[in-house]
């Protein structure tokens, strides 16, 4: 695992998140769940692998996480997991009967999936840089999906291969050219 960035400002940010939805839970449970989605067993975990910037001002980003609306929870771990190859590192629910809210992995690569009501548009469209991309295209092509059969388009500004999942969402795959 990696060093992370401030999880106490992560874990303010899903608390206000979750009150425009009302629902409130406490810091210490928003800690845990942070811990959670970066792979550590706890809190402790978590802080004991954050760098201490100390009081120094500065903005950094780290990562960028788009959320992707869903509709199916099925067609979606066919495409992102069995079709994509990405792995499933957590789940989320509220309660029974309540939408699925869950994240995916690969190689970097962190998506947030979300049946959840206003979380993000259908039909949205990610730009991901990458590198590999003719390996990871032979590695689409090879399979069954009956849904999807991307080819790489030459652009000026790289190779690019758009795959559409069953929701609308496309994600535009770049490898930069030299």
């Amino acid at each position: 695992m990696r060093p992370v960035p401030d999880p106490k400002t992560m874990a303010k940010a899903l608390r206000n998140a979750l009150r425009q939805r009302q629902i409130e839970i406490p810091h210490s449970a928003a800690l845990e769940i942070v811990a959670a989605q970066h792979g550590a067993d706890n809190w402790n975990v978590l802080a004991a692998m954050t760098p201490d910037t100390g009081n120094e001002p500065g903005i950094g980003f780290r990562q960028t996480c788009p959320i992707l609306r869903i509709f199916d929870q099925e067609k979606a771990k066919e495409f992102y997991l069995g079709f994509l190859g990405f792995d499933l590192d957590w789940e989320h629910r509220f309660g029974a009967n309540f939408p699925l809210y869950a994240q995916v992995s690969r190689a970097g690569l962190v998506l947030h999936l979300s049946e959840h009501h206003g979380d993000a548009s259908p039909g949205s469209t990610v730009f991901v840089r990458m590198e590999g991309i003719r390996a990871f295209h032979q590695e689409l092509t090879q399979k069954a999906y009956t849904y999807g059969k991307p080819g790489i388009e030459d652009q000026p500004w790289g190779l690019v291969m758009t795959v559409t999942d069953p929701f609308s969402n496309r994600i535009r795959f770049c490898q930069d050219k030299p």
